[in-house]
């Protein structure tokens, strides 16, 4: 909340001349004092870090209990100041819940999003958009598409939901798409077995203050290696701790893998399998040789898909974080794995913004802000066409309005990663659930155009024709199949898988220690496992030949973005209150920059009067001419209300008719208004919504006008 002196025109304004220079990325004065928090924040999460490892190393050392007992005493103290500072940047709300509920009640009464079937009780982790909320949808696909689609010229295709069985068999998904799940052995309620283990470890790291290092050091590294975890291990932890089910506190059953995928059939014979796609990945990937043919069979090129996904979440929660049905929209940019450098790289390469890398994560750091350029030319990003969609990324996700301070760009730990990748990275964002992954941007080289391939039987792949036959080289990966079979059985594909996909250093490697030792241990990723591989397994060899043209399969980047997490986070990062006129009550307002907002402008006349209501039609029929998206309220509800309800939509701007021949134009956070007149009115809202000016420049060009009912 502003102080009261702030609300003196002249101080006001000053103030507002100051933020607009000093925070440009903010639209008010209050974002200004969020930046401020957050600086805060971040460095009581630092002096929090430091003093932890203080007491570490007093007790590694030996010192003196008394010493030790100051340090923890200062490092709870220091807990508790960091909890403080948590509450103030989320509004002065005891606990991040009740923020959250006070965005999530107020998008569910204006009809943002609702839950489905809601007269029949509804459908855990099914969600219908509103008016309001399909209109923000649809501005972030409208965006996304300029952004990516038109500014990159992909080619956008729309393939079907429904998946045949031997699409899906093929990416993997069939064998591969499960989560382990758990049952509470009474009531048979169904919970994800990962996700009571991290919200066990979570919770403790955050509640018990007087928590002994070495615990400390255990829980977080169960959390860094959750994802390597067995059935068998996952269990063993649930044991050891005594995790229960939340509700009803019964004993739970041992973790078992459960398929998230919906299956269903084609055709009324029931004999044709399928299920409701995962992603929309699959349908770019299958249609690779005619999107290559398309493009006049060059690389690198990126095709673009946005569509409806299907998950059947264990338990789904987190509202829109956490969903059966979703939209996603998917880059595949497929590039020569030789060449993978991107001409527009240099228009990106000098953003910074926060990175977590895995090595700061396993050495239990914070992340920091990183200028791009640096991180891919340390390795720390694989390569320039990752690190231009990166970069990309963060100026779509920051021109949405996330707040760059709660963006960060987290590296997969090794365990994270599928055996294939390259590189791969999630931009999170952080809300009052925690920081949640809302992109993927990964490097996925070129196993699934070889899996198509192979499954198929229709080689995927592109052409670099020379101008004179070359002798090259070429390391030639052969599994015996048969072998592999007698000793690895059911687990000989993801065997064979793994050896075809090993990088070349990897593969002499291992050529080498066949030959001297006559077996090597090699590690599975998707068993979770080493296997021993002997001599008569499999053939590496270089062979020389006489080509005309190379032959390759590309690399794919991808690009995967999660709409819904984006839009919800979107919600959480522009929701603020204020008081109202009269000070009794808070109001609450959606900072939605105009690109994204439901509606962009309201049109009032000031009192229910005949001439006023010609006017306002007059002007909402200049705002359809001009494509902006506006309502007309009419009703005799006082001015203040009607800007107070439609602050709570994230309307930007609000005409106001209180004469035949000038209006005033009000803006939604500065509160500020100014005269124009009836026949500019519509142009001055299409050029400040569209970004050809903006608010200061229209504030310093036109009339100023003061109204005490302006002031809600």
């Amino acid at each position: 909340m502003l102080p009261k002196y702030i609300q003196n025109p002249k101080i006001k304004n000053a103030l507002l001349a100051f933020c607009s220079r000093k925070y440009t990325l903010f639209s008010s004065p209050m974002a200004a004092t969020e930046e401020c928090l957050r600086k805060t924040l971040t460095e009581k999460v630092a002096a929090v870090e430091a003093q932890g490892n203080a007491v570490r190393a007093l007790k590694a050392g030996g010192a003196a209990k008394s010493e030790i007992d100051s340090a923890i005493e200062t490092l709870n103290s220091l807990k508790l100041e960091k909890a403080a500072a948590e509450r103030s940047l989320l509004g002065g709300s005891d606990s991040r819940e009740a923020f959250r509920q006070a965005v999530v009640n107020t998008l569910e009464r204006r009809l943002f999003y609702i839950p489905s079937f809601k007269i029949y009780r509804g459908v855990a982790g099914l969600f219908d958009y509103g008016p309001p909320g399909c209109a923000v949808k649809s501005n972030v696909l409208a965006f996304w598409r300029q952004h990516f689609v038109l500014e990159e010229n992909m080619l956008e295709v729309d393939c079907p939901c429904v998946t045949p069985e031997i699409v899906l068999k093929a990416s993997g998904h069939v064998d591969k798409f499960t989560d382990l799940m758990v049952k509470d052995v009474k009531s048979g309620t169904c919970y994800r077995a990962d996700h009571l283990l991290k919200d066990f470890c979570n919770d403790k790291l955050q509640r018990d203050l007087a928590l002994p290092a070495d615990k400390v050091a255990e829980l977080k590294h169960v959390l860094a290696t959750l994802d390597d975890l067995s059935a068998e291990e996952l269990g063993a932890k649930i044991k050891e701790y005594g995790i229960v089910a939340p509700e009803t506190k019964n004993a739970l059953s041992e973790p078992y893998p459960f398929n998230l995928m919906f299956q269903t059939s084609i055709g009324p014979s029931g004999l044709s399998p399928g299920f409701m796609r995962p992603e929309t990945a699959q349908g770019i990937f299958v249609n690779f040789k005619d999107l290559y043919y398309y493009n006049g069979n060059k690389l690198p090129f990126a095709a673009a898909q946005i569509g409806q996904a299907f998950r059947n979440e264990i338990s789904p929660r987190q509202g829109l974080l956490r969903v059966r049905e979703f939209t996603l929209a998917e880059i595949e940019h497929f590039v020569d794995p030789q060449d993978k450098s991107h001409p527009k790289y240099p228009e990106v390469a000098d953003l910074q913004f926060l990175m977590f890398p895995r090595e700061e994560q396993m050495s239990g750091q914070s992340a920091k802000v990183v200028r791009l350029r640096d991180a891919v030319s340390k390795g720390i990003v694989n390569n320039e066409t990752l690190g231009y969609f990166i970069g990309r990324v963060y100026l779509f996700l920051t021109s949405l309005g996330i707040d760059k301070d709660r963006l960060r760009f987290r590296q997969h730990l090794a365990n994270e990663m599928a055996h294939y990748a390259a590189d791969c990275w999630d931009a999170e964002i952080e809300c009052s659930y925690g920081w949640i992954e809302c992109v993927g941007i990964a490097d996925r080289s070129a196993y699934d155009l070889r899996a198509h391939s192979d499954k198929s039987g229709v080689p995927l792949v592109a052409h670099e024709k020379f101008s004179e036959p070359k002798e090259v080289e070429k390391l030639v990966i052969t599994p015996v199949k048969k072998e592999l079979g007698l000793a690895f059985k059911g687990n000989q594909r993801m065997v064979v898988e793994a050896l075809e996909a090993m990088p070349e250093k990897e593969a002499l490697d291992m050529k080498a220690a066949l030959e001297s030792k006559g077996e090597v241990e090699f590690q599975v990723c998707t068993l979770g496992k080493n296997v021993t591989i002997k001599k008569n397994m499999v053939t590496i060899q270089k062979e020389k030949k006489k080509e005309h043209q190379r032959v390759f399969t590309p690399s794919v980047i991808e690009p995967s973005f999660g709409i819904g997490r984006i839009i919800y986070c979107l919600f959480e990062h522009t929701f603020y209150t204020r008081p109202s006129k009269a000070g009794d009550e808070q109001l609450n307002v959606f900072r939605f920059p105009s690109l994204i907002a439901p509606i962009k402008c309201t049109v009032f006349p000031l009192v229910q009067n005949q001439k006023y209501e010609e006017v306002a039609k007059q002007i909402s029929k200049s705002l359809t001419a001009v494509g902006i998206s506006h309502k007309i309220d009419t009703t005799g509800t006082s001015i203040g209300k009607r800007y107070a309800r439609t602050d709570e939509l994230g309307v930007p701007f609000a005409v106001t008719v209180d004469s035949t021949s000038s209006v005033t134009i009000r803006e939604r956070d500065s509160k500020d208004q100014v005269r124009v007149d009836v026949d500019k009115a519509a142009s001055v809202i299409r050029e400040v919504t569209d970004g050809q000016r903006t608010w200061e420049d229209v504030w310093s060009t036109f009339p100023h006008h003061s109204s005490a009912s302006a002031d809600d």
